[in-house]
């Protein structure tokens, strides 16, 4: 035990009002001896989250939790760090996203919407220097998520055309930095006219309206689901792929077989990705000088303003990441 540690946490959960089982205050959080704790400097919130206080994932006799998937902070020797959020079984070797007991941050252990929390040392990343800590918090779960569905699941590759669905949530805006800075064409879909505005202005070659016909593209980055399924499957070139990584709008209502075998299309579920994985993100925004895309960033410390941005990701006001920062953190 620590102490008391000041925390964004699940104390109830309903699957029609998540927000209602949200609660900030000091939990004692119970944590294996062996892992280290890290200062959080700022943390960025994830569907993720809203799942959590959904009861979806988060059983409820593991209430209270605290949520938080990703977050840059201070490690013990004083070196600024990211926190990767998959934590793998003991013994577990390779791909810890493959490990079938694996679990993340705020599923089993304490998360990072706190002042401080605790994770195995080889779960630590050197911070990217040319980031702010603000920034470097949207990489552990969004950016690696986009990073490993564009270049692992999809295998894209220079010059092959991507349609990345649902401009706006933090996978959607990574895809489109990070496919920009691959060499590929991106084209991104919207409901909303000033998402598409923006997507166009953070890189994107083409913004189109949901669910409208466009030249057939190699790969689909995927995480509304029901919504967009239909049009994902629609507008692959033969032996195309859909990436997927979420469904945000519900599980698709059908798999349309027919035209999968008739088309050769392939579908790839991808979660998350590894440590070496998130190294390699934070490598390649250095090296295509961009950083992260940032809707807000608010106070961890003000009750007022971490209710806000839950709020304003459940009514899926934002384009980009929201972010939490701890008082004094330079973002």
């Amino acid at each position: 035990m620590v102490g008391g540690v000041r925390s964004v946490y699940a104390a109830s959960q309903d699957p029609e009002d998540p927000l209602s089982g949200l609660a900030i205050g000091e939990i004692e959080p119970e944590v294996p001896d062996d892992w280290v704790w890290v200062k959080v400097r700022a943390a960025s919130l994830n569907h993720h989250d809203l799942w959590s206080l959904r009861g979806v994932g988060l059983p409820a006799d593991r209430l209270p939790m605290v949520l938080g998937t990703d977050a840059a902070g201070i490690a013990p020797d004083g070196s600024e760090v990211l926190v990767h959020g998959v934590i793998s079984s003991r013994g577990w070797q390779g791909d810890e996203t493959l490990d079938p007991r694996r679990t993340l941050l705020s599923e089993l252990h304490p998360g990072t919407l706190a002042e401080r929390v605790a994770v195995p040392a080889a779960n630590l990343v050197p911070k990217p220097v040319g980031l702010s800590f603000a920034e470097a918090a949207c990489l552990p779960t969004a950016y690696l998520t986009a990073y490993r569905l564009l270049f692992d699941a999809a295998e894209v590759r220079p010059g092959q055309r991507v349609l990345v669905q649902g401009a706006g949530g933090g996978v959607s805006t990574a895809a489109v930095l990070l496919a920009r800075a691959a060499g590929l064409h991106v084209t991104v879909t919207s409901r909303s006219e000033a998402k598409l505005e923006r997507a166009l202005a953070i890189g994107a070659h083409d913004a189109v309206s949901s669910g409208t016909r466009i030249a057939p593209v190699d790969a689909v980055i995927e995480t509304v689901g029901e919504a967009t399924w239909s049009h994902s499957l629609r507008s692959l070139r033969p032996g195309g792929v859909v990436a997927v990584a979420g469904a945000t709008s519900g599980p698709a209502p059908s798999a349309d077989l027919n035209r999968m075998f008739f088309r050769s299309l392939r579908v790839v579920g991808s979660t998350m990705g590894t440590r070496a994985e998130l190294a390699l993100v934070g490598e390649m925004l250095t090296a295509a000088g961009i950083a992260p895309v940032i809707d807000q960033t608010l106070d961890l410390g003000s009750d007022d303003d971490v209710r806000a941005a839950f709020a304003r990701l459940l009514a899926g006001e934002s384009f980009g990441k929201i972010v939490l920062t701890t008082k004094g953190t330079s973002t």
